[in-house]
């Protein structure tokens, strides 16, 4: 008994010592905010949290065992990427009136990213493609390389599949990990998901618990299309569908995915807008596995196919998708 009281302290210790080594801790401050909530999300394991700020600050703690890349989501829907490492303190500075401004320090992947993000603010599109594409090469083993590679080349309404393969390859030959493997296998088969091919196969449960797949999409015309119930743009889209497959009874068949954290919220939402074709929320968000497995990366993001699966279409504007199901409907 003596001898185990005497260890109990060491093992205290211990356990003490391992938790601090795994601990990764947050704090903020932001001018010109008094309280406010912000979300946190882990896309790769799903899981979310909400940090709250209180007299301008923030505190956060978490215990992990590996490299991990959150996205945290401001009160006006901006978001901004934070890699946490094990046993680091990050600190964050910002002000409310310019929160794409943020500033992210404590690691080195936090403060590239940070100055990546003030610079991508002064520059065009165009230019911002090419930065991102410069650093990724130039940092193959950086998570941040891996963050810019889904935010630049695939989250984007015009995904950029054979370029996001080629340098995910890179990325994974380079000691990515398994999440880079794992998007190399997945844009293996994306970068052959365009124009003109099939529509993957794929199954899975909708927010009524009803099976769903693309054995649904038979008609004249179908759709898929990603949405959330914070893009007003995709929710006019679902909207103008609606109206669509009202007008033209049971000749437009449509299957929407929602990045909606809550399930429970976006079923209301479809239901105050009589909107009662099948709908898929996991609450994994951007992770949604047919969402990934589709390619559907932005919002908002469609597929249109015909009656034999065949993909005539991606990421059309609302009104150039109206013109495009009216015009497949009139050619039947």
């Amino acid at each position: 008994m003596k001898r185990l009281l005497r260890l109990l302290p060491l093992a205290a210790l211990l356990i003490s010592c391992n938790s601090s080594d795994r601990q990764f801790s947050l704090t903020g401050e932001f001018k010109n905010m008094n309280q406010a909530d912000f979300y946190i999300y882990d896309a790769e394991k799903g899981w979310k949290d909400t940090i709250h700020v209180r007299n301008g600050r923030l505190e956060y703690e978490k215990l992990i065992r590996d490299t991990t890349t959150l996205i945290m989501m401001f009160p006006n829907y901006s978001q901004i990427p934070i890699f946490m490492r094990p046993g680091i303190s990050i600190k964050m500075k910002g002000d409310a009136s310019h929160l794409r401004e943020t500033e992210v320090m404590g690691s080195e992947e936090n403060e590239d990213m940070t100055e990546f993000r003030l610079k991508a603010n002064k520059l065009t599109p165009p230019e911002v493609l090419l930065e991102a594409r410069r650093y990724i090469i130039g940092h193959l083993e950086s998570p941040v390389s891996f963050y810019l590679l889904q935010r630049y080349f695939l989250q984007t309404a015009s995904p950029e599949y054979p370029e996001a393969y080629r340098m995910a390859k890179r990325i994974a030959d380079a000691g990515g990990g398994r999440m880079a493997a794992k998007m190399v296998r997945q844009l293996a088969i994306l970068k052959n998901a365009a124009e003109g091919s099939q529509l993957p196969v794929f199954a899975t449960k909708d927010t009524n618990g009803e099976t769903v797949s693309n054995r649904q999409l038979q008609s004249d015309v179908n759709v898929v299309c990603l949405w959330a119930s914070w893009d007003n743009e995709s929710k006019s889209q679902l909207r103008q569908l609606r109206k669509l497959q009202k007008r033209n009874k049971g000749r437009i068949s449509v299957v929407s995915i929602s990045v909606d954290a809550d399930s429970v919220y976006c079923k209301n939402f479809l239901k105050r807008d009589s909107i009662d074709w099948p709908n898929i929320c996991d609450g994994k968000m951007w992770q949604c596995p047919i969402a990934v497995k589709l390619g559907l990366a932005a919002l908002p993001a469609n597929i249109v196919t015909d009656k034999k699966g065949k993909i005539v279409a991606r990421n059309l504007t609302t009104s150039h998708m109206k013109e495009k199901i009216e015009g497949m409907l009139d050619k039947q």
